[in-house]
């Protein structure tokens, strides 16, 4: 047993009240002050929750480093990745045991692959770049059509500001000069003009297209398009055929896309489709014909091509029509084929499409079969446009990732790896099951589970829901091996496809945003329910975890159901929603005024404040609660998180505990070592096994 201890007193924030009434609504904010990062004030608060939360798992140290133990062991540590051709290059990354973060290299060699004697190229070594500083992560990264100059970027902060940098792959030297605040990166076909996105200082906002001519003073560079609608964050690319840079700017619903010939970098962009409100669409090029996926015919997609000289709307050709069970969600575009990435019943679908030689004409050819009721599928690394074969991942909540090739003429699909799992791991103890839970309003809401056969018992076991429910984001069925731990202890996992997601198309986007987002929280209640009620966990032993949207989805149920849990695990929580949506002036703002709504206007004003988990706290008993945040976020800002327990801690009557964890050197994902990442996961789950009350038995 463990040993008991004495807690001090839980930190306390003064209240320093401020009010703002809009609507005859009135808002009482009363720790607006932890907004001030600068102020000393602030970091000992952090601080102070930080050593309560290490005090309160101090008792747990054992089982922390169990659990790390275990999760490493788990861990090829020294692996490589399947290479890919792209050029006269081979390129694939690896991990050495004992270090942080990957290896990008590559090699030489043909259509077959890399030469037998090819000498290895490290391209970028993350261990390297990364000494010394407590956060590293690469962001976008481009390398020229002869394979000479890479452009990439990195953020040694987390707050995701990404600083562009030009290296000679030839050399190995990287040349003078950066840009601050740049997004995505794209090569002319000259190997000499770089195109990069900037984001607006403020608002971190992607706003600005700038052309580099490689060599020159960044100083000079050209700015050649600029987005002044706040909503829209622009990007650029090339077409997979080389021919074309695409760029596209987009907001949460609506479009535009622009075209330059690759080999005319100084020309004008071209639009495809000027923007109309709620038209979305994306493209690409194959012979003289732009293959655009739009949602112009309805929510779900259909696929249209156009000539490349006359794209405007009238010139459409419809090759895939709407269907309003099937979500067409990309299209990967080959010389003679095309791939349909579609969503049916909430599963992704892969189908192949073969060209009628070189016209735009493509006859159905099949379907990649999967095997299981629950898995996640979609294309991998595939850079070569005259190819006969696709790679794609695969992957289950019982089968480790997998990559595979298809081969368009046997029509057969080659495994060429599989991630080792080593420390045991046996995927026939476990099982995978899909299920549906009925809604408040009789929709049917699938839920995904996993469990450990030999320590399943009906009604008994504890039980770990999690939900997302945002942005039309699809929740990914992938393996984690962490997450062995929780099953080898008998806990059943499930994973909610509530509305708001993806899971089932765009109109199950639409059924759970805006002024119907309370049926995201709902839904997600009402898959705890059933699957208590349907015996896979026990009624007294449920947890739920979200992080960032899906913190908000914590804290809105814990508002509506306290009952219902015995513990919540919640990331980088959106919780803050009425003040920061208020506050135009904070990253992502304006552009999610299409997501949760304009709260400057009455009717959503009233209805967000409704549901804002920060402003509908009231005294009660509340469930043992585990907020997580980042000083560096710069989505959810830690501010949110940090009032939000700050209001908590006067207002619970229970004493459960309310644990709030910074990580001082990090942004929205957290640690970015994947070290350092496993032993935030290990705390959780400490956490998590410690308040179902199998804390004990995972020691024994």
């Amino acid at each position: 047993m463990s040993e008991p201890i004495t807690l001090p007193a839980p930190p306390v924030a003064r209240p320093l009240p401020t009010e703002k009434t809009l609507h005859g609504i009135t808002l009482t904010d009363d720790y607006a002050w932890l907004r001030d990062k600068e102020n000393p004030e602030v970091t000992q608060y952090l601080e102070a929750e930080n050593a309560y939360a290490e005090a309160y798992m101090a008792p747990e140290a054992g089982l922390r480093e169990q659990l790390y133990t275990e999760m490493l062991s788990h861990i090829k540590q020294t692996d490589i990745s399947v290479p890919y051709r792209d050029g006269e290059y081979w390129y694939y990354s690896r991990t050495e045991e004992g270090l942080q973060y990957g290896i990008s290299c590559r090699k030489r060699g043909g259509p077959e692959g890399p030469r037998e004697r090819a000498e290895e190229q490290v391209i970028l070594d993350g261990n390297e770049m990364a000494a010394g500083r407590g956060f590293f992560a690469i962001g976008s990264v481009d390398i020229s059509d002869d394979g000479r100059w890479m452009a990439y970027t990195v953020d040694f902060t987390g707050f995701r500001q990404y600083t562009l940098k030009i290296k000679d792959l030839e050399t190995g030297e990287t040349l003078a000069g950066s840009v601050e605040r740049v997004g995505s990166v794209v090569w002319a076909a000259d190997n000499f003009h770089l195109f990069y996105s900037v984001e607006d200082e403020e608002q971190k906002r992607q706003f600005q297209l700038y052309r580099h001519m490689r060599g020159t003073p960044y100083a000079a560079d050209v700015l050649v398009f600029e987005e002044p609608d706040e909503r829209f964050n622009i990007g650029a690319g090339r077409t997979r055929d080389g021919i074309y840079v695409v760029l596209e700017s987009a907001s949460h619903t609506t479009t535009e896309c622009h075209y330059l010939a690759a080999d005319e970098p100084e020309g004008e962009f071209r639009v495809i489709c000027p923007r109309k409100d709620e038209h979305e669409y994306s493209i690409d090029h194959r012979l003289g014909q732009w293959f655009i996926r739009t949602n112009d015919k309805g929510r779900n997609f259909r696929l249209v091509t156009t000539p490349a000289e006359q794209p405007g709307q009238e010139n459409w050709i419809e090759r895939i029509a709407h269907r309003p069970d099937v979500m067409l969600e990309e299209i990967d575009l080959f010389h003679s084929f095309y791939i349909a990435c579609e969503r049916r019943d909430g599963l992704p679908r892969l189908t192949l499409h073969k060209f009628v030689a070189d016209t735009a004409v493509a006859e159905p050819s099949g379907e990649i079969a999967f095997p299981e009721p629950a898995y996640s599928a979609h294309p991998h690394t595939n850079r070569i446009f005259e190819t006969t074969t696709f790679r794609y991942a695969y992957q289950s909540l019982v089968t480790p990732s997998s990559m595979y090739e298809y081969d368009l003429e046997s029509g057969e699909s080659a495994l060429l790896k599989q991630v080792e799992v080593p420390g045991g791991f046996d995927r026939t103890l476990y099982a995978s099951e899909r299920v549906h839970a009925t809604a408040a309003d009789g929709v049917q809401v699938p839920i995904s589970l996993v469990y450990r056969k030999d320590t399943r018992l009906p009604g008994k076991n504890p039980l770990y829901v999690y939900g997302y429910g945002s942005y039309g984001y699809s929740l990914p069925l992938g393996f984690g091996s962490s997450r062995l731990s929780l099953l080898d202890r008998g806990v059943v996992m499930a994973y909610a496809h509530i509305r708001g997601g993806g899971d089932l198309g765009k109109p199950w986007h639409d059924a759970g945003k805006m002024l119907v987002k309370r049926n995201t929280f709902t839904d997600f209640i009402a898959c705890v329910e059933h699957l208590t009620a349907a015996g896979y966990g026990n009624r007294a032993k449920v947890a739920a975890e979200g992080g960032s949207a899906g913190g908000l989805l914590m804290g809105a149920i814990v508002n509506l159901r306290p009952d219902l849990f015995r513990a919540i695990v919640s990331h980088v929580p959106f919780v803050d929603v009425m003040n920061t949506m208020l506050d135009a002036s904070l990253p992502l703002t304006v552009p999610e005024y299409e997501e949760w709504g304009n709260p400057n206007e009455a009717e959503y004003f009233k209805y967000m404040s409704s549901y804002s988990p920060y402003d509908n706290l009231k005294q009660g008993d509340y469930p043992s609660m585990l907020v997580k945040t980042s000083l560096h976020d710069s989505q959810v800002m830690y501010w949110e998180p940090a009032k939000y327990v700050a209001k908590l801690r006067t207002l619970k009557t229970d004493r459960n505990p309310l644990l709030l964890v910074t990580n001082m050197k990090a942004g929205h994902g957290g640690a970015s070592g994947r070290y350092d990442y496993l032993k935030e996961i290990a705390f959780d789950y400490a956490f998590l096994l410690k308040e179902l009350g199998i804390a004990e038995s995972a020691r024994s």
